[in-house]
């Protein structure tokens, strides 16, 4: 597997499909062997803007990459990818196991109530490394096929059982986690630096990105430069600091266009931006529409699959 480019890193909700929009409360169960042999094994560095993603090898092995580090897998083993992060991987031909895809923002939002201690697990990526008789190991694979059940049946309330099932495979890899690494610091699990340093940009853009600030407010707060953080952000996720800072406002903005029923005015103000004209074309120049038809479309689209 070639080491990515700083250029161009797709951008999929399943690797091959094209993404839509990161409001989407959907999810997805289907088996490593389904994609992976339409790609002779070797899914090429690429990234998922608004989705988890969590495989469980139960046979065979894997060479993953993960932003700027290469890692290896045998079966079994777990690995959670958060969005955003740019991943790959190569296959061995008897890999076997599922993978599930679903929004991030829904299963933070269960998780911030129920589990708030569960977030640094769903946020920061990770490859476990299994051993067959640990305690937690035998209760995965039933939630992976609870939640293949309710990916496919479409009943009544099927998102939410699936969300409710995903916080539970959370909680068992957390459990293994702690497990693993019982002081149960994240930064300990043997992640590059790069990778740290783009956590810490996050947490920090998701505490401060409504107040529009500069990308040099956020380099001091992480002891950088500007243009240190800009470079960064390009060798780890294919794109500049702005452009993570932006993404990061379209996303809160459509989430909102979504599940609230403010006034684009009203949010406009919210995001940090002073006119709700310039807002509009903000939003226009980055989505291709303006907040008004962006909203009922998706509601649009929302309604017709309810």
């Amino acid at each position: 597997m070639n080491t990515h480019t700083n250029k161009g890193i797709p951008n999929y909700d399943l690797y091959g499909d094209q993404a839509s929009s990161g409001w989407s409360n959907s999810f997805n169960l289907e088996w490593i062997p389904q994609r992976s042999s339409l790609y002779n094994w070797v899914i090429q560095p690429h990234r998922h803007e608004a989705f988890l993603q969590v495989l469980y090898l139960t046979e065979g092995q894997v060479q993953f990459l993960l932003d700027d580090a290469r890692l290896y897998g045998t079966a079994p083993c777990v690995m959670v990818i958060p969005s955003g992060h740019v991943h790959g991987f190569e296959f061995s031909t008897d890999v076997q196991g599922p993978v599930v895809t679903a929004s991030q923002k829904a299963l933070e939002s269960i998780a911030s109530v129920a589990m708030a201690d569960l977030l640094g697990s769903i946020r920061t990526p990770v490859l476990l490394q299994l051993q067959q008789d640990m305690r937690y190991m035998t209760q995965l694979m039933p939630l992976f096929l609870a939640l293949e059940h309710e990916s496919r049946s479409h009943a009544i309330g099927h998102q939410a059982a699936g969300t409710a099932l995903l916080l539970a495979l959370m909680i068992q890899i957390h459990r293994m986690r702690l497990q693993l690494n019982p002081t149960g610091n994240h930064t300990e699990l043997a992640l590059p630096r790069k990778t740290r340093q783009i956590e810490k940009f996050r947490a920090l853009l998701d505490q401060d990105f409504r107040t529009q600030k500069s990308l040099q407010h956020y380099a001091h707060g992480m002891g950088v430069t500007p243009g240190q953080l800009s470079r960064l952000c390009r060798e780890v996720l294919g794109m500049s600091g702005l452009d993570v800072i932006n993404a990061r406002l379209i996303h809160e903005a459509q989430r909102e266009l979504i599940y609230t029923h403010l006034p684009v005015k009203q949010l406009a103000a919210e995001l940090g931006f002073e006119d709700d004209a310039y807002f509009s074309r903000f939003f226009r120049k980055h989505t291709g529409m303006s907040p008004k038809a962006f909203r009922a479309q998706a509601l649009s689209t929302l309604n017709s699959s309810a």
